[in-house]
């Protein structure tokens, strides 16, 4: 009985493990306002070569009228932080009073 509770734990863990590296890059935000536009970014084909994978975390500095003014990125990679740097350029948050630092961490798996 312990066996089969086993084997079917380590089944689900598995299939869990594959589906979640299935894609590109994906997002997880720490954001205040809300994101309108979101630009996916590419999977570097470098990156994929040299089978390079992990999470990227950048600073966003959103200005008030929702558009990014600057990034800083606080980890990952190079090859996949210009990446990430690529598409959050593109995004787009509401509009607030004032200019506000919203987390992005993002997510590279071959």
């Amino acid at each position: 009985m312990k066996n089969r509770l086993a084997v079917a734990l380590f089944l689900l863990l598995a299939g869990s493990l594959f589906i979640s590296t299935l894609g590109s890059a994906q997002e997880v935000t720490e954001a205040n306002r809300r994101i309108v536009t979101k630009i996916i970014p590419q999977y570097p084909a470098l990156a994929r070569a040299m089978k390079i994978q992990g999470n990227v975390r950048i600073d966003v500095l959103v200005e008030p009228n929702g558009k990014v003014k600057s990034l800083d990125p606080r980890g990952g990679h190079p090859v996949l932080v210009q990446s990430a740097e690529d598409a959050l350029r593109q995004w787009k948050w509401e509009p607030a009073s004032r200019e506000s630092h919203e987390i992005v961490e993002l997510r590279f798996t071959p």
